[in-house]
């Protein structure tokens, strides 16, 4: 057994040295997360179902520019993008979805190519682990929305700003990169991509001594470049509209600015992403704190200072909703990742001071033993090189490179430990409420109380972890370990809320309805009219209607046998005899019968 294990250390360490395998385990990390779906796969109304039931449009019209009635509040990239999918893989929900699960893979690694630039090769992949476990981030990864496509594009801008620095010679490239994105974005996501952007020019004006991006031409140039496509769908939108064409984009840009929605005050933000950030936002704070107190001043302007432009603009602006501060998330995940790996240097602080304390004690835990080798990675969750610390450190009080109070290093030093009870008594009472459910309570609750009992049981082992490593000298309960009791629980609880429809399955009552035999039979075979359809369950109905009809204001233009979807509370209006196929939620399914019928 001791060989076997043996063995398998040396081939984690060999993996280790190649180059190649901080990015073959995110894949293997992440793509999991995306691919593990139910069996049945529904949109979700209202944004997802928007944007399929547009992108479809342009397939079935064959007009990709102007499918419109009216001239169009935002700009096409995006349905591009969807639309193409579609032509090449089909109009289903797994299509409309694939932009979005191909570049959160891609975004997963560029923070890893960004953190090695910022921070360390090991901590870049730790923000690469945790982005890929934030909750919201991994929900809209799996949704048919721009939000992530406009992420990529802002994190590949951050990244040629990076190699334009790391690379002199071959900066007028990685300028012309950063160009492309700015502009590109604007065609996926219209004036919503001004917010990071914007959130980078405190770095790019008062750093601009440093690293001269703003004399670099080829940006502008990139910009123009990129500009291009979208002044081509204005002008040929301006030839088909008029000038409300262009008047659309900014006229719904200043509704978003003056409305607020769903009552989400101006402190919204506040406590919407700390949540769905959870637990990573608090080791992000802690990051940031590590960051600011930090010696070195290059990119404390994009590490911290991006992310509170960002949070300020958003709240500011007056239409508040959880999936605009997605592109806070990304920057959450380095910051976090900075705060575990102090966290992780202190569980070691810790565990040295315990060890020097008893070496009179008991010999076998004398600190000599100690030694940088055996505190390096034998597991391949731990790419955390953390050094032992010495006598010298413990007498001067200080972590890293900065010195602190005896008060303030006595509440930071106790930080693992503190963390590790709080998050045992949380574990311990939602493995608790999990139990009560699943003895007392039936219904879809039951679905959630899985996923509870999942994270519970699973930060249960935090102070275990602890315990058995502080007090009982367990060396098998490294660093590692209490590093993988944080990652692993929430990366299981997310891995079957997927399995379980979670997060792919929004509308299962809709979909068991139209896969109804009866249903589904007038679907495949016939064209379905639509009678004053809107709202949620109209989107849903538009996306997964195979044949769409016409839209008719009124029951007169509907011919004898034709098939239609109306409001259940429209069905007296009918003049003609009709009988009814299906009903779900406000709305019928119907066929339009003669009168002598």
């Amino acid at each position: 057994m001791v060989s076997l294990i043996s063995s398998i250390q040396n081939i984690y360490q060999f993996l280790w040295k190649w180059r190649g395998f901080p990015y073959l385990s995110l894949l293997f990390w992440v793509l999991p997360l995306l691919l593990f779906n139910s069996e049945q796969q529904s949109l979700m109304a209202h944004d997802e179902g928007l944007y399929a039931v547009r992108s479809r449009r342009m397939v079935d019209s064959g007009d990709w520019i102007n499918p419109w009635d009216n001239p169009h509040h935002k700009t096409p990239g995006y349905y591009w993008l969807v639309a193409s999918a579609f032509r090449l893989f089909g109009i289903s929900e797994v299509s409309a979805r694939l932009p979005s699960i191909i570049l959160g893979v891609i975004s997963i690694l560029l923070i890893y190519e960004i953190g090695k630039i910022l921070l360390s090769p090991k901590i870049a992949w730790l923000a690469g682990v945790i982005l890929s476990v934030e909750f919201l981030w991994l929900q809209y990864c799996r949704l048919g929305t721009p939000d992530i496509p406009y992420i990529f594009l802002v994190l590949l801008a951050i990244f040629a700003l990076l190699q334009a620095e790391e690379k002199s010679k071959i900066s007028y490239i990685w300028g012309s990169v950063f160009g492309l994105c700015l502009t590109l974005g604007f065609l996926l996501r219209s004036f919503m991509i001004l917010v990071p952007f914007s959130a980078l020019f405190p770095y790019l004006i008062i750093e601009n001594h440093r690293h001269k991006h703003l004399k670099n031409p080829t940006i502008y140039l990139g910009a123009i470049v990129g500009l291009i496509p979208t002044l081509i769908w204005v002008y040929l939108s301006w030839l088909h509209y008029g000038e409300q064409s262009w008047q659309e984009l900014f006229n719904f840009a200043a509704r978003l600015s003056s409305t607020e929605r769903y009552g989400n005050g101006i402190g919204y933000y506040l406590w919407n992403v700390p949540i769905k950030s959870f637990p990573w936002s608090l080791f992000a704070i802690f990051g940031s704190f590590l960051v600011i107190k930090s010696p070195v001043k290059d990119y404390k302007l994009i590490l911290v200072g991006t992310p509170i432009v960002i949070l300020s603009e958003l709240t500011l602006f007056s239409t508040r909703l959880s999936h605009y501060s997605l592109s806070i998330y990304p920057f959450i995940a380095l910051l976090a990742a900075v705060g575990l790996s102090k966290l992780i240097e202190i569980y070691n602080l810790k565990i040295n001071e315990k060890l020097k304390n008893n070496k009179n004690k008991n010999n076998q835990f004398k600190p000599n033993n100690i030694s940088r080798k055996n505190q390096q990675s034998r597991f391949p969750l731990a790419l955390l090189d953390i050094p032992a610390l010495d006598a010298q450190t413990l007498n001067t009080k200080t972590l890293g490179s900065k010195k602190y109070s005896s008060k303030g290093y006595q509440l930071i030093k106790i930080l693992p430990q503190a963390l590790s009870y709080i998050f045992g008594i949380l574990g311990g009472i939602l493995f608790l409420a999990s139990i009560v459910v699943f003895i007392w309570i039936n219904g879809d609750i039951r679905k959630y109380a899985t996923l509870t009992l999942i994270l519970g049981t699973g930060w249960l082992i935090l102070p275990l972890v602890w315990i058995g490593r502080y007090y009982y000298g367990k060396k098998l309960f490294s660093a590692n370990y209490w590093l993988a009791a944080w990652l692993v629980p929430v990366w299981l609880t997310l891995a079957v809320a997927g399995s379980i429809g979670l997060l792919g399955d929004y509308n299962t009552d809709f979909k068991n309805f139209i896969q109804q035999p009866s249903i589904a039979q007038v679907l495949a075979n016939n064209s379905v009219n639509f009678l004053q359809v809107g709202g949620k369950t109209g989107v849903l109905i538009n996306f997964y209607t195979p044949f769409p009809g016409r839209q008719v204001t009124t029951t007169a233009e509907l011919e004898d046998y034709s098939y239609t979807w109306i409001k259940a509370k429209q069905i007296n209006n009918f003049s003609q005899d009709f009988r009814v196929i299906g009903s779900i939620k406000k709305y019928k399914l119907v066929q339009v019968l003669p009168k002598d019928k």
